[in-house]
């Protein structure tokens, strides 16, 4: 059978993809002032909306290497060659390393873990790539050569309206929470060798737009991108943004927009919103 493909639910895949190619997708947790943590999505934007509005503490878990260690053992026990697990860049959670226990204790010569060194589609870009390499018939080898390529290629990008829940969640520094809200800037960050780093610092929401335009734009290159808008609590701005990156490459965009689940979203904070480009596509298989 043909190599299955494992990620976590920071992929946040666009709708009906996952079961069209066949991905099985294990859970990252919230947990809200300390309380038992749920998995995502099942508490998702609105329930992490509400929590902010009533100033709860919210905090997330990667998955653990037991719940990753049932979904390798399952793909194998119904007759996959292999499994091949993308994950969320090992610098923003403990996942991936949670997943290299898993394989070792399943079988480390039939499931192979590869790091994203991203999140959101800039690891499903390359979940998707892997997937449907698997789908063709590639072997071990090759999925995962594919699923690396394809994160290699994709550009992440993210404007966010104040570093604050960055900070609290460790992926960012104090001083420069503190540098960007004493100058009321809207930073523009991307997701570099699998951290988060400042990339520009802008004075409005309307210059970070217009930022994350020229900048995407210029990572699609000349020919066809797959492109993913994503927003928390800001669906407006993103379709508008959506709009303008369609309209200056055409044809040439494939671009969905979605909105990001609770364990991305507790550390961007409302209003955000963020771009990831992959050139030439992801089914290409470059």
């Amino acid at each position: 059978m043909p190599i299955a493909v494992v990620t976590d639910s920071t992929a946040y895949l666009p709708a009906g993809y996952a079961e069209r190619y066949a991905v099985r997708t294990v859970p990252l947790h919230v947990s809200v002032d300390g309380a038992v943590a749920v998995g995502e999505p099942e508490f998702g934007p609105d329930d992490l909306a509400r929590a902010f509005a009533r100033k709860h503490r919210v905090t997330t878990a990667g998955a653990t290497p037991q719940e990753l260690a049932r979904a390798f053992r399952a793909a194998l026990d119904e007759g996959a060659d292999g499994v091949v697990a993308v994950h969320l860049s090992r610098q923003l959670s403990g996942t991936w390393d949670a997943a290299r226990l898993a394989a070792r204790e399943v079988d480390p010569d039939r499931v192979r873990v590869v790091d994203s060194r991203s999140a959101a589609m800039g690891l499903g870009f390359s979940v998707l790539a892997a997937a449907e390499a698997a789908k063709a018939g590639a072997d071990l080898d090759e999925v995962v050569r594919t699923a690396t390529a394809t994160a290699e290629r994709t550009t992440t990008l993210f404007s966010v309206q104040t570093l604050e829940y960055l900070r609290r969640g460790g992926r960012i520094g104090t001083a420069a929470a503190v540098l960007g809200t004493a100058l009321a800037i809207k930073p523009l960050l991307h997701v570099h060798d699998g951290r988060i780093d400042a990339l520009e610092k802008v004075r409005t929401t309307t210059r970070a737009m217009s930022r994350l335009l020229e900048i995407s734009s210029s990572a699609a290159g000349s020919g066809p991108a797959a492109i993913a808008v994503h927003h928390l609590a800001a669906p407006e701005r993103a379709e508008q943004l959506a709009s303008r990156i369609r309209a200056d490459l055409g044809a040439a965009a494939d671009c969905v927009v979605s909105e990001v689940g609770a364990v991305i979203g507790a550390h961007i904070g409302p209003g955000a919103v963020g771009v990831v480009v992959l050139p030439n596509g992801w089914r290409s298989g470059a």
